[in-house]
């Protein structure tokens, strides 16, 4: 077996054998082909990529017999003198510029140049570390360079191309190389490995590549050393990664395991093993880097082995599969960063092991940080708990789309319910307990019934809502009667479940329905039909805070007047508490703020019709208005389906012919609340006089100017 290092006995004699670097390869072969060479080239690129090699080739495809040619015959003197292990040409000069770079160098190259060849077509000078050339001697190469004889070549190579001056840089043909792809570099290994005749383990090649981080001479550097120390059963792993200094993979899943469960004595264990075993921190730290970097591609690119994302074994690509599993997406990001951070600080830190401790436990106390990576790591930790469950739910936990009955948020026992509109002083009533019996409302005064002639089918006036038909996921509650909804931008009132009103105390009678004559009746209109799954009475603060951002007007006039009264998935329908409100939001652009602020912050395009609605969103109905009393009997004006309306359908318009319909009961007004409970607590918010109002708010947010003010006595 030759002595000779491996890189020198598997070193290209061609193009063809040039790995990595078609992009330089290619044009060079065809140049040479068209037999369009320049007199001087300058060869860039990272250290051992081949810079000083493809020169030698070129030198070799000018000179040989054949030539100039892509393919050199490898049987001509030339060809013989330039081979791999070849005596060299005396017309080929190597110069190493690092040690003869100055002016005088210079000046000597230059008398020596215009000597004609000895015995092959050009005379070739290859300066090797171009870099290093002086400014004197480059100033005294550049009228040589610039004009040379017909028989000279120049071929510069250099790792740092911006340090040759411009001058010399511009006379010459640059071709940038770059480093080898990792999958093509394994390959070559694997089949230097295989004319050695040394068998290698699989997971042995990328730590080689790894360690030559893209450079063919520095791998085949580290390929040589792992080959001289094989013994009979060839290069092994436990061999390489204890050669090369690389974390063994058994430790980085055992401590990615722990950080994914969360368990701290696995992984302050794992950091006990890497300090005994005499492994470098540092190492360990950028080795579990690397392994969170392939689980953050694993779990974003299922098949990333496949696309050639990943390079390592195919055993080791199942365990990170199943790793990437066990994180969220978050938890793993988070992991990622605070291992990347603990990397950097740890160059200069005194105390390595320290560091490395400190890092497990940042990486397993999401809890103890409040940005938001902390808080989006421990949603994905409950996320994934409730996932690890039989079914893909939790015990006990409704799943997606569950809707809660009527009996699924009642009250404590013995807690008095509170009564919609009864504020804070109704609320502290119902936390502490029933309080005194409510006085019963006074009955309410008979109401003379009409007489109507029978109908076939007589329908009550309004249907009665089914208690037993669940709502469907999603759909909007039913909508409460008029005068009953809350007022726009006031707080939501408490309502039982399912929509309807609380039963009346005790005591009080209960409402004969009025029956009404026989209608047509109408389809049932749904509760919702939405637009892309978006909801604009859910989404209506989003709404408002982005229209604030921009125009205080138009966000003021929504949020103190306005509110969502009907969707159909394309049309928006806003209601205003008066008319007023309505045309001051049509004549002043403020319709087009709200449709951008829409466009920007939920990218739809939906349309905006405003109406009047004194309810404030409270009465139901569609997105048309009711028909007029005096209507010809029909169909009831539903309008478009999806309205808010509820789930009963709206009473028909009674005929022009027919008697005059019974007068309409009066709203019961809410029980009072106990004067007790009207008595100001001890933790009840102080009220903020400083608030501005009147003149002064007009002039601060509306820009408003007093005109005239009058005194009324």
């Amino acid at each position: 077996m030759s002595s000779l290092a491996l890189y020198r006995r598997y070193r290209p004699e061609s193009f063809a054998e040039v790995i990595g670097q078609e992009h330089v390869t290619d044009p060079l072969q065809q140049a040479l082909r068209n037999n369009r060479v320049n007199h001087a080239y300058l060869f860039s690129g990272p250290r051992g990529c081949g810079k000083t090699t493809s020169a030698r080739i070129l030198a070799r495809c000018l000179n040989c017999e054949q030539g100039p040619t892509p393919t050199p015959c490898g049987e001509c003197q030339s060809c013989r003198d330039l081979a791999r292990n070849g005596p060299g040409s005396i017309d080929v000069i190597e110069i190493d510029a690092a040690s003869h770079g100055g002016v005088d160098d210079a000046r000597d190259l230059r008398e020596k140049a215009f000597f004609g060849p000895a015995s092959s077509r050009y005379k070739i000078y290859i300066i090797d570390e171009a870099h290093m050339v002086t400014p004197a001697g480059f100033n005294a190469l550049l009228k040589v360079v610039e004009e040379p004889p017909e028989h000279l070549k120049f071929i510069f190579a250099t790792t740092e191309p911006e340090k040759v001056i411009g001058t010399i840089r511009s006379r010459t043909h640059h071709y940038p190389f770059r480093l080898v792809p990792p999958g093509t570099l394994r390959d070559y290994l694997g089949e230097v490995c295989g004319k050695e005749d040394i068998p290698v383990e699989e997971g042995v090649l990328p730590l080689v590549v790894r360690a030559g981080a893209g450079s063919v001479r520095d791998s085949m550097s580290v390929m040589d050393q792992l080959l001289a120390g094989a013994g009979a059963d060839g290069v092994t792993y436990a061999m390489a990664t204890s050669l090369l200094g690389y974390t063994d993979s058994s430790l980085l899943d055992s401590v990615v395991e722990a950080f994914a469960t969360g368990d701290g004595a696995a992984a302050f264990e794992v950091v006990d093993r890497v300090i005994e075993g005499g492994n470098d921190p540092r190492r360990f730290v950028a080795d579990l880097l690397e392994r969170l970097r392939d689980l953050v591609i694993l779990a974003a690119v299922p098949d990333a082995a496949e696309k050639g994302l990943i390079d390592a074994p195919a055993d080791v690509i199942e365990r990170m599969k199943a790793q990437a599993g066990t994180f969220g997406a978050a938890e793993l990001s988070r992991a990622a960063d605070l291992v990347n951070e603990g990397l950097t600080e740890m160059r200069g830190a005194g105390s390595p092991r320290l560091q490395l401790e400190l890092i497990c436990a940042r990486v397993l106390l999401p809890a103890a940080y409040g940005d938001e990576r902390s808080v989006m790591a421990r949603l994905d930790r409950i996320e994934r708990g409730v996932n690890f469950s039989a079914g893909g739910t939790g015990a006990g936990m409704p799943g997606v789309g569950y809707v809660p009955g009527p009996e699924a948020h009642g009250g404590a026992p013995g807690q008095g319910f509170v009564e919609p509109g009864g504020g804070p002083a109704a609320a502290r009533a119902a936390v502490r307990g029933p309080g005194p019996a409510p006085v019963p409302a006074p009955p309410a005064p008979p109401v003379p019934q009409v007489q109507q002639p029978p109908a076939p089918a007589p329908m009550p006036s309004e249907a009665p809502p089914a208690p037993s038909a669940p709502s469907a996921p999603g759909a909007w509650p039913t909508a409460a009667p008029a005068g009953g909804g809350r007022r726009p931008g006031g707080w939501p009132t408490a309502a039982p479940a399912g929509g309807t009103r609380p039963p009346a105390p005790a005591g009080a009678p209960a409402a004969t329905p009025t029956p009404a004559p026989a209608a047509p009746q109408a389809a049932p209109v749904p509760a919702f039909s939405g637009g892309g799954g978006l909801d604009p009475r859910t989404l209506w603060p989003n709404i408002l805070e982005t229209v604030k951002n921009r125009r205080r007007f138009t966000w003021i006039l929504l949020s103190q007047n306005a509110q969502v009264t009907g969707f159909d998935g394309t049309t928006l329908q806003v209601g205003f508490v008066n008319a007023g409100a309505r045309d001051n939001f049509l004549s002043s652009g403020s319709e087009d703020v709200l449709r951008q602020a829409l466009a920007e912050q939920f990218n739809v395009q939906w349309k905006i019709e405003a109406v009047v609605d004194p309810s404030g969103g409270g009465g139901g109905g569609g997105m048309a208005a009711p028909a007029p009393a005096m209507a010809p009997a029909g169909p009831p004006a539903g309008g478009r389906n999806g309205g808010y309306g509820g789930g009963g359908q709206r009473p028909s318009a009674p005929q022009a012919s027919a008697p005059a319909a019974a007068p309409a009961q009066p709203a019961s007004a809410p029980p009072p609340v106990s004067p007790e409970d009207d008595v100001p607590e001890d933790d009840d918010p102080d009220l903020d006089e400083s608030a501005l109002s009147g003149k002064d708010l007009l002039v601060r947010e509306l820009g408003a100017t007093v005109v005239e003010e009058v005194t009324n006595d």
